[in-house]
């Protein structure tokens, strides 16, 4: 992606529409009609929607100023196209990362572009923008545009390809038509090995102790009357039809929540009100968004490694051993392999007592890994299956059952 924006040498020859061409920039490839979405997210949080979607572009200034009027009216147009429900008004800080993510999608769809290039473009979506997003790259293709889907996600390009070319460890291993190959055979290209697309937990609860236990936990807008408990050495998921923004709930349970009597960790009450409180309760929180609430960019991994626990840390550097984790999609954006290193580094946690929540917006990976699986639908648990109870079907029915039942109440 770096070579197509002209930010790195190619090394090589780039054609466009049979003549070639040397790509001097991003402006630049605007120009030529291909945009880029970049997994990592490309915002000033401290600016609205609108004036991201127009960042640097002529005619959103009026006299040397801008113009928050007109650029609100082009974006509000520019949603109705698309088929997205976003406000032009709203701080992009304040925004998901699913929610940032589809702005991102709508300022490159916005430029009169031939040529899209996505990197993992619903990695961040719920189900439901995902479908939009769908949608839109449909829209988009026409016999005189294109696009490239960079992703490691066997739905999605299933969904959208027409071809799928493999690379590994830097070298072009080849080119399947999607239509007429197994996409158990692309990931076998994409890993170097077979890899089971159906896998379940490998892993066994043993213990009856009751680690955590979450009671009546409630926000203002995005969780109503929450309720569970996981047992030391297990994997508790979190699925189903969460709506924008409830993904954000594993943090509410972990850093920033005002009900001292709604948690118990081991039997006993737990008044956490701040991240230091749950990293002294032994709870580690992984956020989805890594790049602003996981990592100090500007600091090296060591660093980065031992931040949580500085007072914690013993002469040889060792540090505080968190007995619950929580993740938050903890394989967004990386490859096949990578997610089944990932899997086995948790199996390895879960082995040796840890209790962990999984909170997932892929059914594979949340059938894979977890012994029992929480359905939430609009800030609810609308029920738990265990691991012989958790399939597609039965996750969905939940979810949809929930959602009926809550519209029902509602009215």
């Amino acid at each position: 992606m770096k070579i197509l924006t002209g930010i790195a040498d190619p090394g090589g020859e780039i054609w466009l529409e049979g003549s070639r061409v040397v790509v001097g920039g991003v402006n630049h490839a605007r120009e030529l009609g291909l945009s880029i979405i970049h997994q990592e997210l490309n915002m000033v949080p401290d600016l609205t929607v609108a004036k991201n979607l127009y960042l640097g572009r002529q005619g959103s200034h009026g006299a040397g100023w801008m113009n928050d009027a007109k650029l609100s009216r082009d974006a509000v147009e520019l949603f109705e196209r698309l088929g997205m429900n976003l406000d032009p008004t709203v701080r992009i800080g304040n925004l998901s990362v699913a929610r940032q993510q589809m702005v991102e999608i709508a300022r490159a769809l916005s430029y009169n572009s031939r040529i899209l290039v996505m990197d993992e473009p619903a990695a961040a979506l719920t189900v439901g923008e995902t479908e939009t997003l769908f949608g839109m790259i449909r829209d988009f293709i026409t016999p005189d545009t294109g696009l490239i889907c960079i992703s490691h996600r066997m739905p999605e390009l299933e969904e959208i390809t027409d071809r799928v070319s493999v690379l590994r460890d830097g070298q072009y291993i080849g080119t399947v038509t999607t239509k007429e190959v197994e996409m158990c055979e692309a990931i076998s290209l994409m890993v170097g090995r077979e890899v089971s697309s159906d896998a379940r937990p490998r892993t066994e609860v043993t213990s009856d102790e009751v680690v955590l236990k979450v009671e009546g936990l409630a926000t203002r807008k995005l969780l109503r009357d929450i309720s569970f408990e996981i047992r030391e050495g297990e994997f508790l998921g979190f699925a189903g039809l969460m709506g924008p923004g409830a993904r954000r709930w594993p943090a509410a349970s972990s850093v920033l929540i005002r009900a001292p009597r709604a948690i118990w960790i081991r039997g006993k009450k737990a008044a956490i009100n701040t991240a230091a409180d749950a990293v002294r309760n032994g709870i580690g929180y992984l956020s989805e968004d890594r790049k602003q609430f996981g990592l100090l960019l500007e600091q090296n991994i060591r660093q980065n490694a031992a931040m949580a626990a500085m007072k914690d840390l013993d002469i040889g550097g060792f540090t505080l051993d968190g007995r619950i984790l929580i993740f938050d999609e903890p394989t967004r954006g990386i490859d096949v392999g990578a997610k089944e290193e990932t899997y086995e580094l948790l199996e390895q946690l879960c082995g040796q007592g840890k209790a962990i929540l999984m909170i997932s917006s892929e059914l594979p990976e949340a059938l894979r890994m977890n012994h029992r699986i929480a359905v939430v639908t609009h800030g609810r648990i609308t029920g738990f299956l265990d691991d012989e109870e958790a399939i597609r079907e039965n996750i969905m029915e939940l979810a949809i059952v929930g959602k009926a039942q809550l519209k029902g109440n509602a009215a």
